[in-house]
């Protein structure tokens, strides 16, 4: 069995003490197949050339054990680090919300082996894209691409939309298409006087606009998904005064048990994500107008929600994610161990 070197990278400033890394890492810190865990931070400055120009493959780190845990001021993660190059390591575990810039993803393949990266910023590329959805449009309620506001006008003369930016998340720049007008921020106005915005929108790509859903008030369920196994379930249930059904924006979150039909769901999904060496990923699916549970939204970024899910269903979930992701490397190194001694 190999023992494992790993490097996470993250972003230190944007987190919370809610935020899985910590109790993750910690588990990972324990692991009997683990060496050694040390985190390089986007947050910190030092760093700002490995993350941001990508002119080196060095970076200021910090070692992880059992004691990691969230402090207010962070210079865990800015001071007495020490200088590594990610060839020192086995491993790499991206733990980095958006913005990520393509730029970057190319620089750490091309200087890492992808497939030890979880997750292979190539598949998180594509995954991460709303566009990704309509590969597996079957399992969504309707949805189309809008990169015009012809295609919305068209889209919504069927029935109300939703339109979802091609980059944001946390339900952020969601609007509602209807009759015309566009709801957005509790606030209505027409389609034409929304029109710049839409535009910025349009440059960076366009809009998956989906199908409003009036079951919407059911809540959005987020099924975690590790090694095409689901460790937890949690349905989000939108404020009294909104739909968006996102705990940042005033939503409650509660234990959740995954129906038949994510089961269902996540059968196909997870062999087609392995493919993409997408190890770890998040999906929503929401109540469609038959009563049934539908595909919303992939997350394969820095999904959270570990210990959330592990509290409300009392099942081990962080120390089940952490056995995954290990085993999931054993098997990838004893692959490469049986191919370079038949090669030899």
């Amino acid at each position: 069995m190999h023992k494992f070197k790993i490097l996470v990278l993250t972003d230190h400033t944007t987190h919370s003490r809610e935020n899985s890394i910590y109790a993750l890492l910690r588990a990972m810190a324990q692991h009997p197949d683990c060496a050694l865990v040390q985190v390089g931070s986007r947050g910190n400055h030092q760093n700002d050339a490995f993350f941001y120009t990508c002119t080196t493959t060095d970076l200021q780190v910090t070692t992880i054990d059992g004691t990691f845990d969230f402090q207010e001021s962070g210079q865990q993660f800015t001071e007495n680090c020490i200088s590594k190059n990610l060839q020192d390591y086995d491993a790499i575990f991206m733990r980095l919300p958006r913005p990520i810039s393509q730029q970057f993803f190319a620089f750490l393949s091309n200087s890492f082996p992808p497939k030890y990266i979880i997750n292979r910023p190539s598949g998180m590329m594509e995954v991460g894209s709303k566009k990704f959805l309509l590969q597996v449009k079957h399992l969504c309620p309707p949805i189309r691409w809008c990169n015009s506001l012809d295609d919305i006008e068209k889209f919504s003369e069927h029935f109300p939309i939703v339109l979802k930016p091609l980059e944001n998340y946390g339900g952020k720049g969601i609007v509602k298409v209807e009759n015309g007008t566009v709801s957005v921020q509790k606030k209505t106005m027409s389609l034409e006087d929304y029109l710049p915005f839409l535009q910025k929108e349009f440059d960076n790509g366009g809009y998956l606009a989906m199908k409003f859903l009036k079951n919407v008030k059911e809540g959005d369920k987020r099924i975690l998904v590790v090694n095409g196994k689901i460790l937890g379930a949690s349905l989000r249930l939108p404020p009294p005064d909104s739909w968006i059904c996102n705990v940042s924006q005033g939503g409650q979150s509660i234990f959740a048990k995954p129906t038949e039909d994510e089961i269902h769901m996540t059968n196909i999904l997870s062999p087609t994500l392995r493919e993409k060496g997408v190890l770890i990923y998040g999906f929503d699916t929401l109540v469609n107008d038959d009563g049934k549970r539908v595909l919303s939204e992939i997350n394969a970024l820095s999904i959270g929600g570990f210990p959330q899910a592990e509290q409300q269903s009392g099942k081990p979930v962080v120390q089940q994610t952490i056995n995954l992701f290990f085993q999931y490397l054993q098997t990838i190194a004893s692959a490469d161990t049986t191919a370079n001694n038949t090669n030899t």
